[in-house]
């Protein structure tokens, strides 16, 4: 019993031998650390880059969807937001087997710097004023590329970051990483806030709003040039070494791994309508529907995700404590009371309250993360882990992150309620709960191989 709990903790032989002797276990290395920095960079970059679409929506909805009804105009830039939803599966089986091919470090390259290159492009492309419909069809285009790479890099960099981790500590530095996903949104909207504020409308309408998204290639390259700094983890070299010439990672996953794969798609769906409502729908939702101005809407915005990236690593380290899925009922159970009474303070047209109504949001969120981002990885083996993840990961964001604001923006549109989207969050929230609660969902929490 004492040597499986000492497995159950431990990531490493020199960490089993320190604790099995009783003495104090390796510090971090060095590359422990950079793997640890360039997953979080990584995200952060991804995710600035899929963030700065949200924050800039009505932009877009005005130089690229113009018409007279301003509902078609916000429904057709969400459209466009959920297409690179769409193509994200795909993107995840195709460098999801690559990745366990050939490692995760050089897949990320390519990842990174196809997102950063898709985002520069965009602050590039000319408006429907002047190029008619090529403009929302080039717009398009970059949300596919934008889409196709992130569903390789979104599960690369938590895989990468959770094979180098202390296995008594993988809660806590896969929710570091994950949180990264917030702090964009922060960066990117303290920008536009900035630019806003400090140009005249039409100017800020001409040229202002492309600045952050030219940001992203340089920002893509340092990314680049950290993970560059890194190498595999043994784990995933052991697991190259014993495989055989016939090794194809997308049969495996799917032979192996049905089942866990449809559990993560509903477990990691949740998690993700939630956080593309809170970085990608409340700041046109707030100024559309709580009436709130778009440097009212960005700063609450900012000060709810700064939050959310302090909250999630506590939320990890919890379940590195009390295991995974208890932290999962939890947060799901919170999410199911709190939505509703959230989304209505979200839109009362008070600034105070919409702030808590959206921090309200971000602990029930947190709370769920404490389980979820860890769960997605560490339920899978490390012979397919890259391949069974992305597939599951980038489904549940197809289905329920990436469609997020189009359903929210419709379900305001049609009840006339304003807090309709709350409710669909609570429904969301009380599924899971059912289906963590009475279906075989594994603690997976020490899990080893």
């Amino acid at each position: 019993m004492v040597l499986k709990y000492v497995e159950s903790v431990s990531g490493t032989p020199a960490e089993s031998s320190a604790l099995k002797s009783g003495t104090t276990p390796p510090k971090t290395t060095a590359m422990q650390k950079r793997v640890l920095a360039g997953g979080s960079v990584g995200q952060f970059i991804e995710f600035y880059d899929f963030t700065l679409y949200g924050l800039t929506a009505v932009v877009f909805s005005q130089l690229f969807f113009p018409g007279s009804n301003p509902l078609t105009a916000m429904l057709a830039t969400f459209a466009t937001f959920g297409v690179a939803f769409v193509v994200r599966p795909l993107g995840g089986l195709f460098f999801g087997a690559l990745g366990d091919r050939i490692g995760r470090r050089r897949v990320l390259t390519i990842t990174l710097m196809a997102i950063g290159g898709a985002t520069a492009l965009m602050g590039l492309l000319p408006t429907y004023a002047q190029i008619g419909a090529w403009a929302p069809a080039l717009l398009v285009l970059c949300r596919l590329i934008q889409g196709f790479s992130a569903g390789g890099e979104s599960v690369g960099a938590p895989s990468f970051v959770f094979e180098h981790a202390p296995v008594n500590r993988r809660g806590f530095w896969l929710n570091i990483t994950i949180a990264a996903t917030a702090l964009p949104s922060v960066v990117a909207g303290t920008m536009i806030l900035i630019l806003s504020q400090s140009m005249p409308n039409e100017a800020f309408m001409a040229w202002g709003w492309r600045l952050p998204f030219l940001l992203a290639l340089p920002l893509a390259m340092v990314g680049v040039w950290i993970r560059s700094r890194t190498e595999e983890s043994e784990a995933f070299k052991d697991a190259q070494a014993g495989r055989t010439k016939e090794f194809s990672p997308v049969r495996e996953a799917f032979r192996e791994n049905k089942l866990r794969m449809v559990q993560v798609i509903f477990v990691m769906g949740l998690t993700a309508m939630g956080f593309y409502f809170l970085s990608a729908y409340f700041v046109s939702y707030v100024q559309t529907t709580g009436h709130l101005s778009r440097e009212q809407s960005l700063l609450v915005n900012a000060a709810a995700l700064a939050l959310y990236a302090v909250l999630l690593p506590i939320g990890g380290r919890l379940g590195d404590r009390f295991g995974r899925k208890p932290m999962l009922i939890a947060g799901s159970a919170v999410l199911a009371v709190l939505s509703v009474p959230s989304f209505m303070l979200v839109t009362s047209g008070n600034i105070g309250l919409a702030l808590l109504g959206q921090s309200l949001f971000v602990v029930a969120l947190c709370v769920y993360g404490g389980g979820c981002y860890t769960f997605f990885v560490e339920v899978f083996t490390t012979k397919t882990r890259f391949t069974s993840a992305a597939v599951s990961y980038n489904a549940a964001y197809a289905l329920f992150g990436g469609t997020a604001p189009f359903v929210g923006t419709a379900l305001v549109g049609v009840s006339g309620v304003p807090h309709m989207p709350g409710v669909y969050m609570a429904a969301a929230a009380a599924v899971v709960l059912l289906l963590v609660t009475l279906t075989k969902v594994p603690e997976t929490r020490g899990r080893l191989g």
